[in-house]
């Protein structure tokens, strides 16, 4: 059932970054999101599609909150979630002849952001210029809303598998996870935690050791690296996601990132069979975030999505079980955690985001 309540209510602020503590690392950089000028003009999955269909539909991005709907015949639009009237929340209004109806006094906003009516000025009364929305940049992508707050100036993964009639798309819901988006994209980038955090899926047939790892460019534009790994499959679900009943399965993989927060797997199995994974988690704030994940399938379309999704769910389910036990966001400073040569690709996404928030920072 669609809400047409904001996803994330922890805060009453309106979208004001003084109001949230600000961490710093050692040297004294800031390791906070909210308030990072380069960080608002990138692109952050925030919906499915069909919650915003019609909508209103609430989310928080790295502190502002906004409200997305589609007008009738139109392309989904976004704005701050404030009506400039007297500033009530849109995202608890409704739709009402395609238009966002305002819950306080009922103005009523289109596509683009347009107030097409004040229902208390007298007929052929002039809508005031300033009552106007400013919207922001939004597009649909993989079954996602994906939002920028600024200017674009990253870009959406390319995902080539999207237009591939051999693979099929699954979709998830999204998810609150109490935890920073640093700390979770770190943990996206690194396998080392999998024999020990992933018990109960597929984690308990790999070794420890890491090898040596090389990072560098994988396809479509993603940094990161290519790997093996023995992986269980001696559950009933793991099964029904791989298609074999062997107790271990060799897998080739890559890992890679794109800036800031998605990541992508792939996992290749000895049958020929291809799962495809994408990451992407959004910051509401500084320590809390919105996950979501998408797969492509290269299989016979014969498993119900519901089977493949049980297995990734559950996989999901024991990351989000230790990331929400780590406190504040993951510092920048690279001298404040302690890293080993297993740790180097979480390293290598790490100075790269660094390097961009000190590039929008310097600008």
């Amino acid at each position: 059932m669609r809400s047409n309540h904001t996803i994330d209510m922890a805060s009453s602020c309106w979208g004001n970054p003084a109001k949230y503590h600000r961490p710093m690392s050692q040297n004294g950089a800031s390791s906070a999101l909210v308030g990072q000028p380069a960080l608002d003009h990138q692109w952050y999955p925030v919906a499915l599609c069909e919650d915003v269909d019609p909508g209103p539909h609430g989310v928080r991005v790295l502190g502002r909150r906004y409200v997305l709907w589609h007008p009738e015949g139109e392309s989904i639009t976004a704005a701050p979630d404030r009506c400039p009237h007297r500033e009530a929340p849109l995202s608890d209004g409704r739709m009402v002849d395609g238009c966002l109806e305002c819950p306080y006094h009922g103005w009523r906003f289109g596509a683009g952001g347009r107030c097409e009516s004040v229902p208390s000025a007298a007929p052929g009364t002039p809508v005031p210029p300033k009552a106007h929305l400013d919207t922001v940049a939004v597009e649909e992508r993989y079954g996602l809303v994906w939002l920028c707050p600024g200017t674009p100036l990253g870009r959406i993964p390319d995902i080539p598998q999207e237009g591939d009639p051999e693979f099929r798309r699954l979709n998830t819901p999204f998810q609150h996870w109490a935890a920073s988006s640093t700390r979770i994209t770190d943990n996206f980038m690194d396998f080392s935690h999998f024999p020990f955090v992933h018990t109960a899926t597929f984690g308990l047939a790999q070794e420890t050791v890491v090898p040596p790892l090389e990072m560098g460019g994988l396809p479509n534009g993603f940094r990161g690296y290519a790997y093996e790994v023995n992986a269980n499959n001696t559950t009933d679900a793991g099964q029904a996601v791989t298609g074999e009943d062997d107790d271990v399965l060799r897998r080739r993989m890559t890992t890679g990132y794109v800036l800031p927060f998605s990541v992508r797997s792939t996992i290749a199995y000895e049958s020929g069979l291809e799962h495809i994974l994408l990451l992407l988690t959004t910051p509401t704030d500084d320590v809390n975030s919105l996950f979501t994940f998408v797969v492509w399938r290269n299989d016979d379309f014969s498993v119900p999505a519901e089977e493949i999704m049980q297995f990734d769910l559950a996989i999901g389910a024991e990351d989000k079980a230790m990331l929400e036990k780590l406190e504040g966001v993951l510092p920048m400073d690279l001298t404040a955690t302690v890293s080993v040569q297993s740790d180097r690709p979480s390293v290598d996404w790490r100075r790269s985001l660094a390097a961009l928030l000190a590039e929008g920072a310097a600008a």
